[in-house]
């Protein structure tokens, strides 16, 4: 079977001899920018963006943007909306294979979007031509220089993992410059030295990645680069007012490649191999903290894409903290207490399914101060998310680190009631309860925590903060020297409530929460010793 773009599949597509050879600079074909190769959605010959002006450079050549933003691009080239291309290079060396592969296949590759909308089942294969090059930047350094002096290029766009986004001290050597913020600080000097400062040529940078305020962070590290390397403060000036560094949040689940039988499956029913391929769910989301009328440089609500222009964030953080965030960290104790494993397996859960829906519509969406018709909305989109056939999301994956994640995701749900004087709803309560019991753990011989199930007869391992976990342990341990009892429990519960070090604050006086919890993990206890003395 031919792989995407190699010089057969070109010839059968296009009915003309074609030449695969590698352009010296850019690493994409001749013939592709010539003619182009594969069929698009709608069956239409899909030409690379070989022949289009590079107006963005973006760093990262992962899934995530690969499914995310250069999807959206490819959406506004069909419509006629965008007529610039991507220049994509990795922002570590350990990227250099994907970027080679991209090269090798002339940009090209698949994007098969696969989920429910509407309740309904869907699958959608897409081929992206929007890579006008793939490069290496720390084997042809000067190519990316020659694009920061490039009249053409308007935006920077980004996702190097939060991780990506920090200050690592670096000499300035004459060498490539291994971070990504302190490349894009030297880029953007060469720009300024370039145009002298001009105001109109300072550049739209958008990171992806999930930072709070990233673009305020990235602009921030950016700076710091420039005054280690001793860059004047015309330079700085120049920065801050004349390039644009946009906060944003994304939001899409991109899968990356598929299973090898599913790849194996479609690539016989495509008649191409794509090593490139990936996957991704429906639904999408970016909100980028702007005004409106940038959308005439990156036309992307024009093309019917679910994008937000705003002068808030909040508002979209805030909903998808609370309600896809929270649902996730109510979910997973709860749900591999009770031996489930996956996501979609717990909302079909006889009695967890249906509880965490109505812990979102019922307790967390009267506690947001927006638009109720638009929050449920939301939080329909989002269980209908949960439900895709085709994500096997673990839930002892979300599960990591869910000390903390309660405190950022249903803590303040749960404030809402308590600090008005009212008792916490009865299911925010089991979520509590659920978090508490799940964190009931004993260290194993190899150093770690392991829990039992409620039934008993499974265990797991919790991963968390070091010092937590023991200090969680250790408040478990001590309330187990006794006999078991209700009150017991309580005491136990109440005292792990009063650790600040979990919640930030003294939860233990709240009304009746550590009653109700520590109610709701003896009623667990007694069921499994009454099933065990059954047996």
């Amino acid at each position: 079977m031919l792989n995407l773009l190699s010089e057969k599949t070109l010839e059968r597509l296009n009915g003309r001899n074609g030449q695969s050879e590698l352009s010296g600079r850019n690493g994409l074909s001749e013939q592709s920018e010539q003619n182009g190769g594969r069929s698009g959605q709608n069956g239409g010959e899909q030409k690379a963006a070989g022949g289009a002006p590079v107006t963005v450079l973006q760093i990262g050549e992962g899934n995530f943007l690969r499914g995310f933003f250069d999807w959206m691009i490819q959406s506004c080239r069909d419509q006629g909306l965008f007529q610039g291309s991507i220049a994509v290079t990795q922002p570590r060396p350990s990227g250099k294979p994907k970027i080679d592969a991209l090269a090798a296949q002339d940009g090209l590759y698949t994007l098969v979007t696969r989920g429910l909308e509407n309740g309904q089942a869907v699958e959608r294969k897409e081929m992206i031509s929007v890579f006008a090059e793939a490069f290496d930047p720390y084997t042809n350094w000067t190519r990316l220089m020659e694009l920061a002096v490039s009249p053409e290029l308007r935006f920077v766009v980004s996702n190097t993992t939060e991780a990506g986004i920090a200050y690592r001290p670096e000499a300035l050597t004459g060498e490539p410059i291994v971070s990504f913020p302190g490349k894009l600080a030297y880029l953007l000097y060469q720009r300024y030295l370039k145009y002298e400062g001009a105001a109109d040529k300072g550049l739209i940078l958008l990171p992806c990645e999930l930072l709070d305020r990233n673009g305020d962070a990235l602009r921030d590290v950016v700076l710091k680069y420039a005054a280690d390397w001793g860059f004047p403060e015309t330079f700085r000036q120049w920065v801050l007012e004349h390039n644009r560094f946009l906060n944003s949040l994304v939001d899409r689940i991109v899968t990356g490649y598929p299973g090898d039988e599913q790849a194996e499956a479609w690539f016989a029913e495509w008649g191409y191999r794509d090593p490139m391929l990936t996957t991704a769910e429906p639904y999408h989301l970016w909100a980028i903290e702007a005004e409106p009328e940038l959308e005439e440089l990156l036309p992307l609500r024009k093309a019917g894409l679910n994008v937000f222009w705003t002068t808030d964030l909040k508002p979209f953080a805030q909903r998808k903290v609370r309600i896809l965030n929270g649902a996730h960290t109510w979910m997973a104790p709860l749900g591999l207490l009770h031996g489930v494993e996956h996501v979609r397996e717990l909302l079909e859960h006889e009695t967890l399914g249906r509880a965490v829906r109505e812990t979102v519509r019922e307790d967390v969406l009267p506690t947001l101060p927006y638009d109720g018709s638009e929050l449920a909305d939301y939080a329909a989109a989002v269980f209908e998310r949960f439900g895709n056939p085709f994500i096997r999301h673990r839930l002892a994956d979300i599960a990591m680190n869910s000390l903390s994640k309660f405190r950022t995701r249903l803590l303040p749900t749960l404030a809402f009631y308590a600090e008005r004087g009212e008792a916490v709803p009865e299911r925010l309560a089991l979520g509590l309860a659920g978090l508490l019991r799940y964190y009931r753990v004993r260290r194993a011989e190899d150093g770690s925590f392991v829990g039992t199930t409620l039934a008993g007869g499974g265990t797991y391992a919790v991963r968390d903060d070091q010092a937590l976990l023991e200090l969680v342990a250790g408040i478990w341990a001590e309330a187990a020297q006794g006999a078991a009892s209700t009150a017991q429990t309580e005491a136990a519960v109440r005292k792990l409530l009063a650790q600040t070090a979990i919640w930030g604050a003294d939860l233990s006086g709240w009304p009746s929460l550590a009653e109700r919890t520590a109610k709701i993990i003896a009623a667990w206890d007694n069921k499994a010793l009454d099933n065990q003395e059954e047996a």
